[in-house]
């Protein structure tokens, strides 16, 4: 059966079978009544058909199974036969009968992570998975089996930085326990989840509220936004822009950097649900600079479908913090909407309720929430061209 594979597709596939891809000729998935998936390559040569085992999934990811296909391909073309060659170099298979072998952690992590993108609100999440992972755990147990990782493998992962980067730490900690989990789901380990912590980890280390609290992100005080966007405007290029718009709509980071252009519609952006925090679609109202900024990317990525882009690309995640490091500014991108914030409480008398739509906050109060079904759209309109006067140094009228 000829399918187009993803991490989805592949993932979800139960009945026992052989499954072809679309992309390169040859690839094969291989799902055992098991319920084990195993990467094939099956080529002809000489009259005679063989087949190699590529490895199992999810130890070996989609992208990484077509590449090794690839070359597989490429070495027919220079007539050599693949599977002799294997036999030469002592690999030498079964060809049918793939071998199971022991899946790492690492191997295993990297694709639970791509499994997971799809239900994140922004790229930045998983970037930040995939940080953690490399920064503290692959170091430790990147290469060891995933069923013979112990709770003292995690405590040596865990006890060096659990009082110096507690918030970091517990953050790891929630990761690994679900990638066990997951892995224990697959029937690649059995018994207790060692990352697991009431009951468990809990008896062993801090909890981590007693060592720190949570820190906030930096802030710019709102009295010094005025000044810090004449200095951005100085600056000619797409990262400068998009984080001016970002601060002149209180947005999220992910909102503006995969914005795309057919969701704004004469002077309203609309986010789609699914890259908005609280999962609902949300309206922005754009002011007049908002809407120029928006012609000045245009202008200088005409064929692209995101607001703000470089040939053709949205920008990566770290463009609009290096603006902040480039004018040596002490806070942080997602800052920008504590600065707003305040400056609606302390410099206007625009309703609290107003300024918490504006910023797309979930109401977590369900009486409060009922009260409130419309998404005051001109309300927030007055309160954001406000900003924008503000902003540009003028006077403002709440």
């Amino acid at each position: 059966m000829t399918i187009k594979l993803d991490i989805k597709t592949v993932t979800n596939l139960k009945n026992p079978g052989r499954y072809t891809d679309a992309l390169v000729k040859g690839l094969h998935l291989w799902v055992k009544s098991s319920q084990r998936k195993y990467w094939i390559f099956r080529f002809s040569h000489a009259g005679k058909q063989h087949n190699i085992s590529l490895g199992p999934f999810p130890a070996l990811g989609i992208a990484e199974a077509r590449l090794k296909a690839q070359q597989e391909r490429d070495k027919l073309k220079t007539g050599t036969n693949p599977a002799e060659q294997r036999k030469l170099s002592g690999i030498n298979k079964p060809k049918d009968t793939p071998q199971p072998h022991k899946t790492v952690f690492k191997d295993f992590a990297l694709n639970f992570v791509e499994s997971k993108r799809a239900e994140w609100t922004n790229q930045k999440h998983g970037d930040q998975w995939i940080y953690t992972l490399e920064e503290f755990a692959f170091p430790v147990v990147g290469i060891k089996p995933i069923d013979e990782i112990d709770t003292q493998d995690i405590l040596d992962i865990l006890e060096p930085i659990w009082v110096t980067k507690t918030e970091t730490a517990a953050r790891l900690r929630g990761r690994i326990e679900l990638i066990l989990a997951a892995a224990t789901t697959r029937g690649l380990r059995s018994g207790m989840n060692p990352a697991l912590w009431r009951g468990h980890l809990q008896t062993i280390l801090s909890a981590p509220s007693r060592l720190k609290k949570v820190e906030h992100h930096k802030a710019l005080p709102y009295e010094e936004v005025p000044k810090f966007i004449a200095q951005l405007r100085q600056i000619d290029k797409i990262g400068a822009i998009g984080l001016e718009f970002l601060i002149l709509n209180a947005s999220r980071t992910g909102e503006v950097i995969d914005g795309r252009r057919d969701e704004v519609t004469s002077d309203i952006w609309t986010i789609p649900a699914a890259r908005m925090k609280a999962k609902k679609e949300h309206r922005v109202p754009l002011c007049p600079r908002s809407l120029e900024l928006l012609a000045i990317a245009r202008a200088m990525d005409p064929d692209s479908i995101y607001l703000f882009s470089r040939n053709g690309k949205c920008l990566s995640n770290m463009a609009m913090p290096m603006m902040l490091r480039r004018l040596n500014i002490d806070a942080t991108v997602h800052g920008f909407r504590s600065s707003f914030r305040d400056w609606v409480s302390e410099e206007t008398n625009h309703p609290s309720e107003v300024a918490e739509m504006a910023l797309a906050h979930a109401i977590t109060n369900k009486v409060e929430a009922a009260y409130r079904r419309k998404d005051l759209l001109e309300r927030r309109r007055l309160l954001l061209n406000d900003w924008e006067h503000y902003l540009n140094g003028k006077e403002t009228n709440p």
